[in-house]
């Protein structure tokens, strides 16, 4: 597992690259080990119809954590589902990494934290 030791621009963007590179083996990894020939799914296109009630989950992310919250009626259309982006997160950290800094190097730490607006702009 790649790791930096100084937490600033250059060590977030190494760990990324180490971070595809990792990818890379992985996928190479579970090609290898799929089967030949053709492949087809007979399952077909299932409905999911969650028990009503609510439920949040996280999973990791290329950019962090991501969290969803599902809110179900037992039907198999939610009542309301709330997505949680890691970007939005990421983006409070900003004002730490900031601190100390010069003005022009504002922009290389934003951008080595790698933020989506599209995920922030609520």
């Amino acid at each position: 597992m790649p790791i930096g030791l100084d937490g600033d621009c250059w060590d977030r963007y190494y760990l990324r690259v180490q971070e595809v590179y990792q990818s890379i083996r992985i996928v190479e990894q579970a090609l290898e080990q799929l089967p030949s020939g053709d492949v087809a799914s007979s399952l077909g296109r299932r409905l999911l119809r969650p028990p009503a009630g609510e439920v949040y989950v996280r999973g990791e992310n290329p950019r962090g954590e991501l969290g969803v919250y599902l809110n179900s009626d037992g039907t198999d259309r939610p009542y309301r589902i709330k997505v949680r982006p890691p970007s939005f997160c990421n983006l409070s950290s900003l004002k730490h990494m900031l601190k100390n800094s010069w003005i022009a190097d504002s922009v290389v730490i934003l951008g080595a934290l790698d933020i989506v607006l599209g995920e922030v702009d609520r």
